[in-house]
C-alpha cells in the first residue's frame, strides 16, 4: 500500500539466460508481469532479429484463427470462454498448432468454395425457374400468344418503313429472357428504349421472395424481364445492354411444351441441390462448432508465444551464442519473486544452468510504478491522464480518492440525484464479474464500468452534501422540524404573500442539528441570497485548504529528495504567501460568522458586519477604512486588525523576491565556491574534497563536476533565472486565479439547484395538481417526462459537467503545487495486459 503514496523503488538488472531455458523463463516472467525489458538492439531492423521467423509463424497462425473466428461469428455459433488462461505452449508444440490450424483452414475454405459453387448453381436454377413461370404468364396473358406483341411491333416497323421508304418483308420476332436487380430496372428500361429507338418490347415482373447472393450472403431483390425484338442487329444491341447492366440471360424455349418440360427438370435439380447444400452446411457447422470450443484458448496460446519471441528479440547474444543477455527494470520488493519465477522456468526447460540476475548501477531515471487494485486503478488513471509521476514523486491518487468525489459533491449536492448515481455505480460493482466477462465493445459503457467506484463514491458524497443543503429533487426534508417560529397572527400570514422572519426574535438561537433548516425552502424572497452567500464562502474555504494541502505535499517531496534549498527558497515563501493572504481571508469568514450574531448589539450587530471582500481589497492596498461617526459600528472585526493586515501584506510582498532570487543567487554562490576550491587528487574515482552530489545541503544542480566555462555558466544561470522567474510569476498570479477558480463550486451548485427547481415547477408541479382518474393518468405521463429529463439533464449532463470541473480543480489548482508529472510509466512484460489489448505487442 506504501507504493500508492509514492511510486515503487525500481532497479535496473542484467539477466543472463541459457538459450534453451530462455523461452520458459520469459514465459514465467510474462505470467508474473513484473519485469520491463529494454531493447538492447535498437539499431537492428525488426526483420533482421534472431526470432523473426517464429514471430512470422505466430502472425500466420493468428491470421488463420481470425479467419476461423470470422466464420464462427458469421454462423452465430457461441465460442466457449472459460475465463482461464492456459500456459504458453512449448516451442515444439508450435508445429502441432500450425498443422491443426492449416487443416482447419483448408477444410473450411474447401467447404466454403463448394458451398458457394452450389449456391451459385442454386441461384441460377431458381432464377431460371422464375423466368419459366413468368414468361409462361406473359405468353398466356392474352389469347393468341405473341399476336398482340407481333401486331404492336409490326405497327412500329411499318412506321419506320414509311419513314425510310424501304420494305422489310414479313416480321419475325425474337426474344431474350433474364433476371436483373430490381433497382437497376428503370435505368435499364430507359437505356433499351433510347438505344433501340423504341423498336423493342419489354415485359417485366418482380420476384417477390429475396434471393441470396452467393458471394457475400446478402439478400437481394430481382425482377424477371423478357425483351422482344426483330433482327440480329437489335439482338446484339440488346445483349450488350444486358451485359452492361449485369443482367443474367437464360435460355427460354418458345414452345409451351418445351418450357413445361424444362421447368420440371429445373425443379428436380433444385431439390437435389437443396439436399447437397444441407449436407454441406451441416458439415461446415460441425467443423465450426468443434473449432469454437478451443478458439479462445488457441488465441491465448498463439499470442503468448508471439509475445515471448518478440521479447526474446530484445535480448543480446553473447559471444558463444549459448547465452542470452537482457536488461530490465524490476521493483526492488519483487526481486525474490522474479528469481523464483526464473528458477521455475529453468526447471521446466530441463536446463542445468541457473539464470543470473544482477543489479546494475545507472544514472537513468527509472520508470514509475504504482501498485493498484480494482478500486484504486480508476483514480490512478485520472492522475496518469494528466502526466505520469516522476520517479518516487508524491502520488496524488490516494488523496484524490476522497477530495475528488467530495468536490464533485459540493457542486452536485442533491440527495435524489446522488442516490440515482450511487445506485448505478453500486449496480456495476455488484455485477462486476458478469459485466467484465461480457467485454462490451460499447466505448461509453466501458468508460463508465472502468470508473464504477468513482461513480459510486461521487453518488454517496452527493447524498451527503444533499443532506447538508437539505435538497432532494429541489425539495427539502423536514426531519428535525424547524428552529424558526412565526410570531405573526393568522390574518397577517394569510393576507401577505411575502413576510420576513426576524432572526433576533423568531429563531431559537440554537444550531440546527444537521444541514439547513427546511424553512428556507419556502423563503422565496431571500433563499437564493442566503444560499449564495453560504456556498460562495465554503467554496473559498475548501479551495484555500486544498491548495495549502498541495503546498504541504511539495514539502514532503523536498524532504524525500533531501532538497533543502527548495524547502528554504520555495516551500517557505510559498506557504507564507498563501497563508498570510488567502488563509487569512478564510479566517475573516469564520471571525465574521462567530462575531456578528442577530442577538448582539452594536458594534457587533449583523448590520455592522463589514464586507470581507472590501476588507481584503483595503488590506492589499494599505487603505484604512473610514469610520462613520453617526454609527456605532467599527470598521474592524477585532482589535489590532490593521496592524496584522499590514504585517501580513509586507511578509507576502517579501516572499515574491524571496522566491524569485533566492534559489538562483544561492546556486551562483555555490558555483563560485566550487570554482575557487583547489584541484585535489582523485582516488578510486571519488574526490577527497569538494562537494558530493548526494550532499543534502546542496541542490542537485550544484553537484560536483568539471568546471564550466564562463559562457556556459552564464547561459546556465540565465536559464535558471528565467525558469525561477516563470515559476514565481505562475505561483503568485496563480494563487489569485486558483482561489477564484474554486468559485466554480459555488456557481455549479447554485446552477444545479436552480435547474432542478425549474424542472420541478415547470413539469412535475402541473402533474401533481390534478385530481381523479384523469389526474392520475396525467401524473403518470408527466412523471415519466420529468424522470427522463432528470436523468438525462440533471444526472448525466450536469454530472459530466461537475466531473470535468472537478478534474480541472485537481489537475491545475491542486497538482500544480507539487506534481511535476514528468515521468514515464512502468510497462512490464505481462501476458494479462497483452491479452486485454487484443494481443498487440508494442515495440519499445
Amino acid at each position: 500500500m506504501g507504493s500508492l503514496f509514492r511510486s515503487e523503488e525500481m532497479t535496473l538488472c542484467q539477466l543472463f539466460l541459457q538459450s534453451e531455458a530462455a523461452y520458459a523463463c520469459v514465459s514465467e516472467l510474462g505470467e508474473l508481469g513484473l519485469v520491463q525489458f529494454r531493447d538492447l538492439n535498437p539499431d537492428v531492423n525488426a526483420f533482421q532479429r534472431k526470432f523473426v521467423n517464429e514471430v512470422r509463424r505466430c502472425d500466420e497462425m493468428e491470421r488463420k484463427l481470425r479467419y476461423l473466428e470470422k466464420e464462427i461469428k458469421k454462423d452465430g455459433i457461441p465460442m466457449l470462454d472459460t475465463g482461464e488462461s492456459p500456459e504458453a505452449p512449448q516451442p515444439r508444440e508450435m508445429i502441432d498448432l500450425e498443422a491443426t490450424f492449416e487443416k482447419l483452414e483448408n477444410e473450411l475454405r474447401e467447404v466454403n468454395q463448394n458451398a458457394e459453387a452450389l449456391k451459385r448453381n442454386f441461384l441460377e436454377l431458381t432464377e431460371l425457374k422464375h423466368i419459366l413461370r413468368k414468361t409462361q404468364v406473359f405468353f398466356d396473358e392474352q389469347e393468341g400468344g405473341l399476336n398482340t406483341t407481333t401486331e404492336s411491333m409490326t405497327r412500329a416497323l411499318i412506321t419506320d418503313e414509311s419513314r425510310t421508304g424501304h420494305s422489310l418483308g414479313p416480321v419475325q420476332l425474337g426474344f431474350v429472357a433474364g433476371v436483373i436487380l430490381r433497382e437497376r430496372l428503370p435505368a435499364f428500361e430507359r437505356m433499351l428504349w433510347r438505344a433501340c429507338r423504341g423498336n423493342v418490347f419489354l415485359r417485366q415482373a418482380m420476384i417477390e421472395a429475396p434471393l441470396e447472393d452467393p458471394s457475400n450472403g446478402d439478400q437481394v431483390y430481382k425482377s424477371v424481364f423478357i425483351i422482344f425484338f426483330q433482327g440480329d442487329q437489335l439482338k446484339t444491341r440488346v445483349k450488350k445492354i444486358c451485359e452492361g447492366f449485369r443482367a443474367t440471360l437464360y435460355p427460354c424455349p418458345e414452345a409451351p411444351a418445351d418450357r413445361r418440360e424444362m421447368a420440371m427438370g429445373v425443379m428436380t435439380r433444385i431439390e437435389d441441390l437443396n439436399t447437397v447444400l444441407g449436407q454441406t452446411q451441416d458439415h461446415r457447422h460441425r467443423v465450426l462448432v468443434a473449432a469454437a470450443k478451443n478458439l479462445k484458448n488457441w488465441f491465448v496460446k498463439v499470442r503468448k508465444i508471439k509475445a515471448i519471441y518478440h521479447t526474446l528479440n530484445l535480448f543480446n547474444l553473447d559471444v558463444t551464442q549459448k547465452c542470452l543477455i537482457a536488461e530490465c527494470w524490476v521493483p526492488v520488493l519483487d526481486i525474490e519473486t522474479i528469481q523464483l519465477a526464473l528458477r521455475r522456468g529453468t526447471e521446466r526447460s530441463g536446463s542445468s544452468v541457473p539464470p543470473i540476475l544482477n543489479r546494475m548501477e545507472t544514472f537513468e531515471n527509472p520508470p514509475t510504478y504504482n501498485r493498484t487494485n480494482k478500486f484504486t486503478k480508476a483514480f490512478q488513471a485520472l492522475i496518469d491522464a494528466y502526466g505520469v509521476a516522476s520517479y518516487r514523486e508524491m502520488n496524488p491518487a490516494p488523496y484524490t480518492i476522497i477530495t475528488f468525489p467530495f468536490l464533485f459533491a459540493v457542486m452536485f449536492g442533491d440527495l435524489g440525484h446522488g442516490f440515482i448515481m450511487a445506485l448505478f455505480g453500486l449496480w456495476m460493482i455488484l455485477k462486476e464479474k458478469p459485466l467484465a466477462a461480457k467485454k462490451s465493445e460499447n466505448e461509453v459503457f466501458s468508460i463508465f464500468f472502468g470508473g464504477r467506484y468513482i461513480i459510486f463514491l461521487m453518488g454517496v458524497f452527493s447524498m451527503y452534501t444533499g443532506l447538508i443543503y437539505n435538497d432532494i429533487f429541489s425539495k427539502s426534508l423536514n426531519i428535525f422540524g424547524t428552529h424558526w417560529s412565526i410570531n405573526y397572527n393568522k390574518s397577517t400570514v394569510m393576507e401577505n404573500k411575502i413576510l420576513q422572519l426576524d432572526p433576533k426574535t423568531d429563531y431559537s438561537q440554537t444550531p440546527y442539528p444537521f444541514g439547513m433548516d427546511p424553512v428556507w425552502q419556502v423563503a422565496e424572497l431571500n433563499k437564493i441570497i442566503f444560499q449564495n452567500a453560504f456556498k460562495m464562502k465554503i467554496s473559498i474555504i475548501f479551495g484555500v485548504i486544498h491548495m495549502i494541502f498541495g503546498v504541504v505535499m511539495s514539502l514532503l517531496n523536498h524532504r524525500y529528495f533531501k532538497n533543502r534549498v527548495s524547502i528554504i527558497y520555495e516551500f517557505i515563501p510559498q506557504m507564507l504567501f498563501l497563508v498570510f493572504l488567502f488563509f487569512y481571508l478564510v479566517l475573516l469568514m469564520f471571525i465574521k460568522w462567530t462575531t456578528y450574531a442577530a442577538t448582539n448589539e452594536d458594534p457587533y450587530s449583523p448590520g455592522c458586519a463589514p464586507s470581507i471582500l472590501i476588507t481584503f481589497i483595503n488590506m492589499v492596498l494599505f487603505k484604512t477604512p473610514v469610520k462613520d461617526e453617526k454609527s456605532k459600528c467599527e470598521p474592524y472585526m477585532f482589535g489590532g486588525q490593521q496592524g496584522f493586515q499590514i504585517f501580513f501584506v509586507i511578509i507576502a510582498v517579501i516572499c515574491i523576491p524571496w522566491m524569485l532570487l533566492g534559489k538562483p543567487l544561492y546556486i551562483m554562490r555555490m558555483r563560485k565556491q566550487q570554482n575557487l576550491q583547489p584541484i585535489v587528487p582523485v582516488e578510486n574515482g571519488d574526490a577527497e574534497g569538494g562537494v558530493h552530489p548526494a550532499d543534502p545541503n546542496v541542490h542537485s544542480e550544484t553537484a560536483a563536476g568539471p568546471p564550466h566555462s564562463t559562457h556556459d555558466e552564464e547561459h546556465d544561470m540565465s536559464e535558471i533565472f528565467l525558469h525561477q522567474g516563470i515559476h514565481t510569476i505562475e505561483y503568485v498570479l496563480g494563487s489569485v486565479s486558483h482561489t477564484a477558480s474554486y468559485l466554480r463550486l459555488w456557481a455549479l451548485s447554485l446552477a444545479h439547484a436552480q435547474l432542478a427547481d425549474v424542472l420541478w415547477k415547470m413539469i412535475m408541479k402541473n402533474g401533481v395538481s390534478g385530481s381523479g382518474w384523469s389526474g392520475g393518468l396525467i401524473l403518470w405521463v408527466v412523471f415519466a417526462f420529468w424522470a427522463v429529463l432528470t436523468i438525462g439533464i440533471l444526472v448525466m449532463m450536469e454530472g459530466l459537467s461537475a466531473f470535468l470541473h472537478t478534474l480541472r480543480l485537481h489537475w491545475v489548482e491542486f497538482q500544480s503545487k507539487f506534481y511535476a508529472g514528468d515521468g514515464y510509466a512502468f510497462q512490464p512484460f505481462s501476458f494479462e495486459a497483452i491479452l486485454e489489448s487484443g494481443g498487440s505487442v508494442v515495440e519499445e
